[in-house]
């Protein structure tokens, strides 16, 4: 049984448990509280698992994977015959890699727990400095799905996985979203699937 360390509200769990429902494996919720005690993160049981103190972690029989787009790509690699969530194009593939970068790197570091709570230390406004990095991201994003069903192309694939996630989080924290007209049709239609509804941070057990 594939296990999964994660927290109801981890964009990074949440990306993992899209790919997991998407390929239709089974596995175990495993759940770290990001803030009771300290963070459950940061406990030694738990770095031993995850040397970075980080959600999410993967372990499937003997491996231990972290970091979400490389469990992501273990899971594509690990079970082809599984629902694929790269295409079979190479250049498709690049745009879907590329897609879930721009905001696995350029939005969501920003959006770290550790990063919002120095912000708050320095004075700043979290919910302002979120929605200003999100908008930044979310414009150029924009551009790239306009002409397209889904992220990159006609059907669902790991790009789903990243932008579905970050639409929650630019909710919650209120950002404006009529510029990304796309951007949230992409995410009304993932809104129909089983496999994001289940995925969703409000359908955990351990949700607040």
């Amino acid at each position: 049984m594939i296990e999964l360390y994660g927290y109801w509200r981890s964009s990074a769990s949440y990306r993992v448990r899209i790919a997991l429902n998407l390929k239709e494996l089974a596995y175990e919720n495993k759940v770290v509280h990001l803030v009771n005690n300290g963070g459950e993160h940061h406990s030694e049981e738990y770095a031993r698992l995850n040397a970075q103190q980080l959600l999410p972690t993967l372990i499937d029989g003997e491996n231990v994977l972290t970091q979400s787009g490389a469990i992501i790509e273990y899971l594509e690699e690990a079970y082809p015959e599984r629902t694929r969530l790269l295409p079979e194009s190479f250049l498709e593939r690049a745009r879907v890699r590329a897609f879930a970068d721009a905001i696995a790197c350029e939005i969501a570091p920003l959006g770290n727990l550790r990063v919002l709570n120095k912000v708050a230390e320095l004075g700043a406004d979290k919910a302002e400095w979120s929605r200003e990095w999100m908008a930044l991201t979310f414009k150029a994003l924009e551009t790239q799905v306009r002409d397209s069903a889904y992220c990159v192309g006609e059907t669902v694939s790991m790009a789903e996985c990243f932008l579905v996630p970050q639409m929650y989080n630019a909710r919650r924290w209120e950002l404006d979203l009529s510029p990304y007209p796309n951007l949230v049709r992409i995410d009304a239609q993932c809104a129909e699937l089983e496999s994001f509804v289940k995925a969703h941070p409000d359908n955990q057990p351990d949700a607040a």
